[in-house]
């Protein structure tokens, strides 16, 4: 190892990204069509008339050789009336300098942690399994990261251990919990027990609530934020808006908070391209999110569909995915039956992640669930 790196990023897992636009599926050769449901994309591209008024938007308004608006002002004031409109709350609540932006939400989680806990100020919290990226990025920052477990049925957090967690970690106490609300990967919102907890937690901790799946869970806490100055929202437009090769996501929290994110972020953090599309999807929400309520249809089929097998056991979700694990009966300490469920579904044509315990499958469009449901008629066979 070359002696100016740190040494303990040696260990450090990074996140594994799906292969871009372009680059070929590794599925079977005789596969006729294969279906992307690893990353909780949405299966719906932008509709053509947005394509044609981004297109316009990039040829008329964009100078290529200008930094974009580094303030995001036009971007803020269009995301605080939706997330007005969309909490039901009066529109002086979310105001521009409640809103801060990132280059998608793994930005804006690195600036929390920037904020809070680096330089040896505290360490985060987390229950597992949830999104990987906070811990990633907490390890890569020399951040101690404190780990729960959750109620292997209903994937609620050990609310017992997370306060034991907090209440004895003293030479770097937690300054940050992350929650996900509904949870990736097992697509859970929280409970009324949970959301007691996060409500009576001391105000020295940063509640960090990631709502990348509010449009498609429809349950939010943005209403509370005014109640909750130690509370941060995050949101991204990669899912129910469908611009995950945008890569914007924004914070919505106190001015406090929000002031000293907007001084840790990367300058000219989004390039002009993603602010216009960003601008575009919100200006024309009800068009875009029209689709969602076709995911939530799809993602019942599939629900019901692959419930009827014995071997499966598949958790409720208020996101735009699933989670299915294999019954004990059916599966062994290795989790072998589940890897070789995952690789009989890749090698067939249908691409689902394999993580913590279970697959996590994404809605997609409905030719995509019909093929993924005839997969698995063959897949689970001899499990």
């Amino acid at each position: 190892m070359l002696p100016f790196l740190r040494t303990d990023l040696v260990e450090l897992a990074a996140y594994k990204p799906h292969l871009g636009i372009g680059v070929p599926t590794p599925i079977s050769p005789e596969s006729i069509e294969s279906d992307k449901l690893d990353t909780n994309e949405s299966p719906y591209d932008l509709p053509a008339e947005l394509k044609e008024k981004l297109a316009w938007s990039y040829k008329e308004l964009i100078e290529t050789n200008r930094y974009p608006d580094g303030g995001h002002s036009l971007l803020k004031q269009a995301i605080s009336e939706y997330v007005n409109e969309s909490a039901n709350i009066s529109s002086n609540i979310v105001v521009n300098n409640n809103i801060s932006l990132g280059n998608g939400s793994d930005e804006l989680i690195r600036s929390i942690l920037i904020a809070t806990c680096l330089g040896g100020n505290g360490s985060v919290l987390v229950a597992q399994p949830t999104f990987s990226m906070y811990g990633i990025l907490a390890q890569a920052l020399g951040i101690p990261v404190i780990t729960v477990p959750r109620n292997c049925e209903n994937f609620e957090m050990d609310l017992e251990a997370a306060s034991i967690a907090i209440d004895t970690t003293q030479e770097q106490p937690v300054r940050t919990v992350f929650v996900v609300h509904p949870n990736s990967p097992t697509g859970n919102s929280l409970t009324a027990a949970e959301l007691t907890w996060l409500r009576n937690l001391p105000s020295d901790i940063l509640v960090v609530i990631d709502e990348a799946y509010f449009e498609f869970s429809q349950r939010s806490l943005a209403s509370e934020l005014s109640q909750h100055p130690n509370w941060v929202i995050l949101r991204t437009f990669s899912k129910g808006f469908r611009l995950a090769a945008m890569r914007v996501g924004y914070s919505i929290g106190h001015p406090e908070i929000i002031a000293i994110l907007e001084k840790v972020r990367l300058p000219y953090n989004l390039p002009s391209f993603s602010i216009a599309a960003a601008l575009i999807a919100i200006q024309n929400r009800s068009l875009l999110l029209d689709s969602v309520s076709q995911t939530l249809s799809e993602r019942s089929k599939l629900i019901e569909n692959l419930s009827q097998y014995p071997q499966l056991k598949i958790s409720d979700s208020d996101a735009n995915f699933i989670f299915l694990r294999l019954k004990r009966e059916f599966d062994n300490q290795t989790n072998s039956a589940l890897k070789n469920l995952h690789q009989k579904l890749k090698k067939s044509g249908t691409l689902v992640r394999e993580t913590c315990g279970g697959l996590r499958i994404t809605v997609g469009s409905p030719s995509e669930n019909a093929r993924t449901l005839n997969r698995f008629e063959t897949a689970v066979k001899n499990i």
